[in-house]
């Protein structure tokens, strides 16, 4: 039995499958986020010293106030995911924007701080917002708002990665790491589309497969059906939502690319190019998606932003100092997100 007293008929799924007990699961993701995040502090601490504190400082100066400016467009951007989120709930579902938006900063904050990332992120906003909607009409709407955002993600990804390709010399290696990254993600966009035109019912036929016969949790395999219909359906539906829900997920990336225009002039005292700014914003993306286990992604977001600025011919420091910049409001958001979680109790 676990440690906690829950007997093997709670979780009989996981028994029978032979996984490790849920009890087990909290502590072994509490060490891999605790390891993943003293890792992270020192290459952070390395990289700044390396990078030099004092330039890095001054950049910061320069930013002042403007931070304020760089915290409310990541409000602002979090507003259009709440938004996009609530326009895919199915009527006569609906819940009001501002536990919507609250429902996503705290979302977003768990995913920061934990391993998981989206994989408890996701479940927690609608877990939030269990007194205005119920559990499956949430996140049968989280689904499809995160199926938008997704393939714009890959989209923004590999329109940046062409613009980096077809506008700065680049060192053959990454060239030929760029061409392919470009290919497979077109690829899997490709597939992503072909799933939603042909519809197969990928999710409740591979429930239907593996979940042993009379298991309690076959009767779960039609509900999965359900929801995959009603994801596959939504644009031929409902096509205003549709047109309002890509508005939503474009003018989110649109922001990301202005925030890294606004903080990079008020850092070096001359605006970049839009080019240069859709191209960080870009690496931004996908260095969000690749190490998204790493809480806060302390020490990356550094490293890496510094490496891209230095192959756009601009050095390190200013990629230094644009992703602490980044990582204040990231820190300043995350912390709302967790007051929020603490006072409204969420297990």
């Amino acid at each position: 039995m676990p440690a906690s007293g829950r007997t093997q008929e709670a979780y009989p799924a996981d028994y029978m499958m032979g996984v490790v007990p849920p009890d087990a699961r909290p502590r072994r993701v509490t060490a891999t986020g605790f390891i993943s995040t003293l890792l992270g502090l020192v290459l952070f601490a390395w990289f700044v010293r390396r990078v030099g504190p004092a330039e890095i400082w001054q950049g910061l100066a320069q930013i002042g106030w403007g931070l304020v400016v760089i915290v409310m467009l990541a409000g602002a951007r979090f507003a259009l995911r709440a938004i996009a989120w609530r326009v895919c709930l199915e009527p006569p579902h609906s819940m009001p924007f501002r536990d919507a938006f609250l429902a996503v900063v705290s979302g977003d904050a768990f995913g920061n701080l934990t391993p998981l990332g989206p994989i408890i992120g996701e479940p927690a906003k609608a877990a939030f917002v269990r007194g205005h909607v119920p559990l499956t009409p949430a996140l049968t709407a989280l689904a499809i708002e995160n199926l938008f955002y997704t393939m714009t993600v890959a989209a923004m990804i590999a329109t940046a990665t062409i613009a980096l390709l077809l506008s700065f010399d680049l060192p053959d290696a990454l060239r030929e790491a760029s061409e392919v990254a470009v290919a497979g993600i077109v690829v899997a966009l490709g597939i992503a589309l072909w799933i939603l035109l042909r519809r197969p019912a990928l999710v409740s036929r591979s429930l239907a497969a593996v979940l042993p016969a009379g298991s309690a949790l076959q009767s779960k395999v039609e509900s999965a059906g359900d929801i995959e219909r009603e994801i596959y359906t939504f644009a031929s539906r409902r096509p205003a939502a549709f047109f309002r829900v890509v508005c939503a997920e474009l003018g989110f990336h649109v922001l990301g690319v202005t925030e890294v225009f606004i903080t990079w002039w008020l850092m070096i005292g001359v605006p970049p190019s839009l080019l240069t700014s859709f191209v960080l914003e870009g690496a931004n993306r996908l260095v969000t998606v690749v190490f998204k286990f790493v809480p806060l992604r302390i020490g990356v977001d550094e490293v890496s932003t510094a490496w891209f600025t230095t192959i756009l011919g601009f050095g390190p420091t200013p990629g230094t100092t644009l992703a602490i910049a980044r990582r204040i409001r990231v820190v300043f958001w995350t912390a709302v997100g967790t007051i929020l979680l603490i006072r409204r109790g969420l297990r």
